[in-house]
């Protein structure tokens, strides 16, 4: 079995995937030794990790230096965060998609927000960069930020059908699952889970729910994002401090 099919197998509603999000090549080996069925980067951690700020700040030919030694480290799938995809365009989405099967990763997150941007892209224009990704054979998994910045109190039933709308766009261009960051609210994350043509992602965070609580929702897959980069940072800082102290 390919690499892709084993990561697409694991993409179960009911039954999520678990990505501890890593940010390099000795994070990615200690998760995988941990027992992890996938290696998963998060843009936020790698690009603290290596001095500069989330949003493509941290250029792509280091990005994909990265994939290469985290690769390099594990017989795992790897998905890389490829944020809005590196690329003013569809056609420079797809050149930098290429890139990424070169340097062995099986799969990608891919914004449909440009970045630094608060309003997404046009659904038309999102679905197009989709399909250039998995035009490389890619496993795309496609985010949407429609719940970015908002608050249980905020969510209307629109904004589901935004949310499906775009899922079902970017299954028809080719999207192996649907990543909805920043989504805590039980019955929302179900009534998406029922309704999207694809597996659903969704981030996790405290008080969002354990794994079976999730899963019973119909997620397929359970994402940390920087969780896992600011765990770490926040150890090695308060253990400094008792050393310096």
């Amino acid at each position: 079995m390919s690499k892709y099919d084993a990561f697409a197998a694991l993409h179960v509603p009911g039954d999520p995937l678990v990505l501890f999000n890593i940010w390099d090549a000795g994070s990615a080996r200690a998760v995988a030794e941990a027992g992890a069925k996938a290696i998963a980067t998060g843009s936020h951690g790698v690009a603290e990790a290596n001095g500069m700020r989330d949003g493509e700040e941290f250029p792509l030919d280091m990005a994909l230096a990265n994939c290469r030694r985290i690769v390099g480290v594990t017989e795992l799938p790897v998905s890389i965060d490829l944020e809005a995809g590196y690329g003013d365009t569809a056609d420079a989405v797809a050149q930098s998609a290429a890139l990424v099967v070169e340097a062995g990763a099986t799969g990608v997150n891919l914004e449909d927000r440009a970045p630094g941007a608060n309003e997404l892209l046009p659904m038309e224009e999102a679905a197009a960069r989709v399909a250039a990704a998995s035009r490389t054979g890619l496993w795309v998994n496609a985010r949407t930020d429609v719940y970015r910045g908002k608050q249980a109190e905020d969510y209307t039933p629109e904004m589901i059908d935004e949310v499906i709308a775009r899922a079902e766009a970017y299954a028809q261009a080719g999207a192996g699952s649907l990543f909805v960051p920043f989504l805590g609210d039980h019955a929302t994350i179900a009534a998406i889970c029922e309704r999207s043509p694809l597996p659903v992602n969704v981030m996790w965070a405290q008080g969002r729910g354990s794994k079976a609580e999730l899963a019973a929702l119909g997620v397929a897959r359970i994402s940390y994002g920087p969780g896992p980069w600011a765990a770490a940072m926040a150890w090695l800082g308060e253990q400094a401090r008792e050393v310096f102290g």
